[in-house]
């Protein structure tokens, strides 16, 4: 049997019930302590990124800026690149991995979701997780919602208010609930 860890990002079913669950509750307690530590009061930019390092377990890049509040359920699986922006109130259910890539911009309340629960009743409690992959210079609006598996393409914008459930192709605007396509970005 694999580490519990691997088989949650490669999206296999996981029961709260599995002999190695602890090893998950432990560092989402752990992430529970870093966020409160984060949104309880102020701190500056170097202090927002050092407690962000530690949640991640990666040094964040001096360029990227996270505001208050932040929130997540787990922060080992969040990877950001350089010149981020992440606004405030954001939402980050990283367990299958979220990966922000170089000039990535999020608004106020976008939710990042990798994490989705059984159809089955009988095992409703249990999760399974799918990767989030932003692109390089995407931008999300307010209040999107970016579910599980969804990759947005390079240069793309989500529109605020978005619900993405499906890939954004590079280089074009999608918006609505469930997301749609609504042009190309062409450059000027």
């Amino acid at each position: 049997m694999s580490e519990i860890f691997d088989r949650d990002r490669s999206g296999e079913l996981i029961s709260i019930h599995d002999p190695d669950y602890p090893k998950i509750y432990k560092l989402i307690q752990e992430a529970h302590r870093i966020t409160a530590e984060i949104n309880t009061v102020f701190h500056d930019e170097d202090e927002i990124r050092q407690l962000f390092s530690e949640l991640t377990g990666f040094v964040i890049d001096e360029t990227t800026v996270i505001c208050q509040p932040f929130y997540t359920d787990f922060g080992k699986n969040i990877h950001l690149g350089k010149n981020v922006f992440i606004n405030t109130a954001c939402t980050f259910i990283d367990r299958g991995g979220i990966t922000l890539e170089d000039h990535v911009l999020l608004g106020p309340n976008v939710n990042l979701i990798t994490t989705n629960h059984a159809f089955n009743p009988a095992d409703r409690r249990s999760t399974i997780s799918k990767p989030i992959r932003v692109c390089e210079n995407a931008w999300i609006g307010a209040c999107a919602i970016v579910l599980p598996g969804v990759t947005i393409g390079k240069n793309s914008i989500v529109a605020a208010g978005s619900v993405v459930t499906k890939d954004v192709p590079a280089d074009t605007v999608v918006g609505g609930n469930p997301a749609k396509f609504l042009k190309h970005i062409s450059e000027e």
